[in-house]
């Protein structure tokens, strides 16, 4: 089909009729392929490289048609590319522009053995391989901040909490360190699907393979792709690398999620463990009082439109033909939604985790003795008590410690006597003191000042 204008379409030759304007709307995808321009440029020219090596080029055609390409990259770069109506996707736009800087006669050979499936295949995993990239590289940051901190403030003691009910004394740095864990296996991850994703598919043609027999190793090696994908049928139509970038991309945001709760929780009046740095929060239109933990909000809430767009294209996946079908266009947007949303989210992240602060007194007041419980079983362990044992003592003690009103640190030794006879004068010194139960937990992962140490340690290595 040609427009009105003149401009072929890269597929017009079948077509004698007029294309619904609709339909030409509803079709193209260059308002937001667009940012593909660069991975675009560079996969073409590498393609025409492999087709000058066999001989379907010419040194000099090959020269110019690079000449071309340098500047539309420079046009783009710079903000001055002039788009056209008829631009359906990024690959007619720079088709289209190259044969108006060099001739439509030379740019017309660049499409030559290859189709816009296998382009578009190899447009999308050099742009997601380097939004990976950089998604590592800031991630990397928000770990070693984690750590950081952790490091520094490994003297303040909080509540640690299950079923969202105070349970033990652990280190403000135990906390942290906890997400940095979560998040060096999100890296870790993301590592490994960076590796998946950077394959390469150019040179397999619309399904069957190239016509002409290029060198598809060149093509990958020259495109800096380790490898290639070495069935044509699955190199055109494979968006495995789509659904597995939005998967990890949920169950990162899974994580921020949760990282975002417990701070929005420290943060309210009712604990008041952290302060958030203004930069990161926001007040009300009515209430002058207010401070809005919105930055860990808003981390909350996009946690869930991320899961939207896995879910979404899963379901445009589940019952296609193969291999590539018009239905895959759909890939994009939520896609490179899915980057945009992460890439702020690790930002605005490593922002709050910087700048808030740690209310070092207000953690310390919410500890209170009843949380020593465990440790009080403990204390007759080490007598030779059996803990199943020493655990309905401690147990009987709390409840002593209700009935009477008395906090269970307060009680005489007498009156824990009289629950069992083997506690000892000690006993008060020995369990109720936050720093010395802290101490106790030394092994790997625990919240002693050893511990911690040792976890930064390990992270630290990873990285």
């Amino acid at each position: 089909m040609s427009s009105d204008k003149g401009v072929k379409s890269l597929w017009g030759g079948r077509f004698t009729g007029k294309l619904d304007p609709l339909m030409q709307l509803y079709n193209a995808s260059f308002p937001y392929d667009k940012k593909m321009y660069a991975a675009d440029i560079e996969g073409t020219r590498v393609y025409t490289a492999g087709l000058q090596k066999l001989g379907l080029l010419t040194e000099e055609e090959l020269l110019e048609i690079h000449r071309g390409l340098a500047q539309i990259l420079k046009e783009w770069e710079s903000g001055i590319f002039e788009e056209k109506e008829d631009d359906e996707d990024i690959h007619t736009a720079n088709e289209r522009r190259l044969g108006e800087i060099i001739g439509r006669g030379v740019a017309g050979k660049v499409h030559t053995g290859r189709s816009r499936n296998d382009q578009v295949a190899t447009d999308m995993r050099i742009y997601v391989r380097e939004k990976l990239a950089e998604l590592a590289k800031i991630l990397k940051e928000l770990i070693n901040v984690l750590v950081s901190r952790a490091e520094a403030e490994i003297d303040i003691l909080m509540p640690g909490y299950t079923h969202l009910q105070r349970a033990q004394p652990i280190r403000w740095s135990h906390w942290l360190l906890s997400y940095a864990t979560y998040l060096k296996s999100d890296l870790q991850r993301l590592e490994q699907l960076i590796e998946r994703v950077n394959l390469c598919p150019l040179g397999c043609g619309a399904l069957a393979g190239h016509p002409y027999g290029i060198d598809r190793e060149f093509l990958a090696s020259e495109l800096n792709f380790p490898g290639l994908i070495p069935n044509s049928l699955v190199a055109v139509s494979d968006r495995d690398f789509v659904v597995e970038t939005m998967f990890w991309s949920s169950l990162f945001m899974n994580h921020l999620s949760r990282f975002s709760e417990d701070l929005i929780i420290y943060s309210t009046a009712e604990f008041g463990f952290i302060k958030l740095a203004d930069a990161y929060s926001t007040g009300s239109s009515l209430m002058p009082q207010k401070k809005n933990a919105d930055s860990l909000e808003l981390l909350r809430g996009k946690s869930g439109r991320v899961f939207g767009s896995l879910a979404g294209f899963m379901m445009t996946l589940k019952s296609l033909p193969s291999t590539y079908d018009k239905d895959l266009q759909e890939d994009k947007e939520p896609l490179f939604d899915v980057l945009t949303t992460v890439s702020h989210s690790i930002s605005i992240a490593t922002g709050v985790i910087s700048t808030l602060s740690a209310d070092k007194e207000k953690m310390l007041a919410a500890l209170t003795p009843d949380m020593l419980a465990t440790d009080l079983a403990d204390y007759l362990v080490r007598k030779g008590v059996p803990f199943r044992e020493t655990h309905h003592i401690s147990g009987s003690v709390v409840r002593l410690a209700e009935e009477t009103g008395i906090p269970i640190d307060k009680l005489s030794l007498e009156q824990l006597k009289s629950v069992d006879a083997r506690f000892s004068a000690d006993v008060h010194q020995e369990v109720f003191d936050y720093e010395k139960s802290v101490e106790r937990r030394t092994a790997i992962g625990g919240t002693s000042k050893s511990a911690i140490l040792d976890q930064v340690a390990r992270i630290r290595s990873s990285l």
